[in-house]
């Protein structure tokens, strides 16, 4: 397991579920950590549990991502309040339900700003400073349906987990051998408050246990594989099937397989 003490980690959407957990575990390492999300009474309650419990340094900046200028202003409370930034966790994110036309655009421009661009300028800020000074990790948090064909419903969701996947590839292509790691975690269900904000827990909550994995080992698994220089990690032996399964299968059955599922999960969601 790494040491990181005394290095600034930088984690989004810190607030809940796996960016809280992100913090806790790289505090748990030695990490002094930047914590940012909308709620800022949660960020304080958290950033004072890591400085007692762990004796971390920790700074909170309350930000909406889904504001373009976000990220400048991120970016310039961390320079002003902490140390370099070693670690980047682009975690925040949520789920727009619904057909693609059924949302207005404003909607979709805020969620890929949240989802994509804020990810790829808050990446492009830290990565310089990480070369030289030959040290940084990057994690991208993705989602097994990044890694599977699209469907229909939650219609950007695929596509934009989909981007941080290849981007992560690339920044790992080009840093390679730099002392910089790049990672696309990509999980399944996992446990937190992702589907109570975007209005379907009822609904998941039909799915079987096995389906679903709690943060913990989610962040756990994730940091070892980026020790072992992982690009692409998929936690969980019920998501490393499902991934294996639809890379086996010809893309036009895959593609298939998924409408269906689509479809089966659209009809129980009108029953719930």
């Amino acid at each position: 397991m790494a040491d990181y003490k005394g290095r600034w980690a930088l984690v989004t959407g810190a607030s809940a579920g796996i960016g809280a957990t992100f913090a806790r575990e790289l505090a748990a390492r030695g990490a002094n950590v930047i914590l940012t999300a909308r709620r800022e009474d949660r960020l304080l309650a958290l950033a004072d549990e890591l400085t007692s419990s762990r004796g971390v340094k920790a700074v909170t900046i309350a930000a909406d991502l889904a504001d373009p200028a976000a990220p400048e202003k991120i970016l310039a409370e961390a320079a002003a309040k902490a140390g370099p930034i070693d670690i980047l966790v682009n975690n925040a994110g949520y789920g727009l339900p619904g057909f693609f036309a059924e949302s207005d655009w404003p909607d979709h421009r805020a969620f890929l700003e949240v989802m994509v661009t804020s990810c790829v300028r808050l990446t492009h800020a830290v990565l310089p400073g990480m070369t030289s000074r030959g040290f940084g990790r990057i994690i991208q948090v993705s989602s097994v349906a990044g890694l599977v064909p699209g469907s229909a419903g939650h219609t950007l969701y695929g596509p934009a987990k989909a981007f941080l996947v290849s981007f992560a590839q690339s920044i790992a292509a080009e840093t390679d051998g730099a002392g910089v790691t790049s990672t696309a975690l990509c999980p399944g269900f996992t446990y937190s408050e992702f589907h109570d904000a975007n209005g379907t827990r009822k609904l998941v909550s039909l799915l079987p246990n096995y389906m679903f994995m709690r943060a913990e080992p989610v962040v756990q698994g994730t940091l070892d594989a980026v020790d072992e220089g992982h690009v692409v990690y998929v936690p969980g032996a019920w998501n490393k099937f499902l991934v294996g399964l639809v890379k086996l299968l010809p893309r036009p059955m895959a593609a298939r397989m998924m409408k269906k599922q689509s479809a089966k999960f659209r009809r129980r969601k009108a029953e719930v």
